[in-house]
């Protein structure tokens, strides 16, 4: 952005930089559109990112991604849809790629550390801690927010693909676990938490050498807690 007044939105000069390449019929083609909303999705990104949610306005995300404000309604009806599709996005910019093997490794403990590894990694990135850093800072203000986050489906599926292979684990007579679910829950909760709190400034951030040592001592631990659980009798 320069210092120089910019035209009016309407203005025929920018109308094809602010909303992109048209048709033949007068409306953007399908690639076109698609390409606005990537576009509006990346500056309302670094926004809300840098600036928050409450701070960050339609009107500053529509000037960021050079689209008028007519063409941003056309693609997200608020401010809410519009922070559903960046976390939507940031999410599954931090999925592994589709060809790489989540439940790998000659046992349980080895598939553990290896999940355990790509969920902490993922959780440890920038966008990630960007990501929590806001859901954090505006909660008490959005409290709408986390559960857009949680909407999404990231820790839910982690979850879902812990707990049957916890279950399975079980069934087999390899674990002692009553509550899969609750135990994958507590499994993620071990793995992130304190990583996770000193990225947020809360310390120093762990080294990779750190993680990786982080990752075995977490998985030993679990394991062996999984292995040695009774339920407690009735009282």
């Amino acid at each position: 952005m320069t210092g120089s007044a910019a035209p009016a939105a309407g203005h025929p000069a920018i109308a094809g930089r602010t909303d992109g390449a048209r048709s033949r019929g007068g409306r953007p083609s399908r690639a076109d559109a698609e390409q606005l909303a990537d576009r509006i999705i990346e500056a309302a990104t670094e926004l809300f990112f840098s600036l928050g949610y409450g701070a960050t306005t339609i009107e500053a995300v529509a000037r960021r991604a050079r689209v008028s404000k007519r063409t941003f309604y056309h693609r997200f009806a608020d401010k809410s849809a519009l922070f559903s599709a960046v976390v939507r996005r940031t999410i599954e910019r931090l999925r592994p790629p589709a060809d790489v093997p989540l439940l790998h490794g000659a046992n349980l403990a080895e598939i553990l550390r290896r999940l355990a590894d790509i969920v902490l990694r993922a959780a440890l990135s920038p966008p990630a801690i960007a990501l929590h850093r806001l859901i954090i800072a505006e909660s008490s203000r959005f409290p709408d927010l986390a559960a857009v986050v949680t909407h999404q489906g990231a820790s839910e599926e982690g979850i879902r693909l812990i707990g049957g292979l916890l279950e399975r684990e079980a069934r087999a007579g390899n674990l002692a676990l009553d509550n899969p679910t609750f135990a994958a829950q507590q499994f993620l909760h071990m793995v992130i938490a304190g990583p996770q709190r000193r990225a947020l400034g809360l310390g120093t951030p762990m080294t990779s050498v750190e993680i990786e040592a982080w990752v075995g001592d977490v998985v030993n631990l679990f394991l062996n807690g999984c292995r040695g659980w009774r339920r407690d009798a009735p009282r």
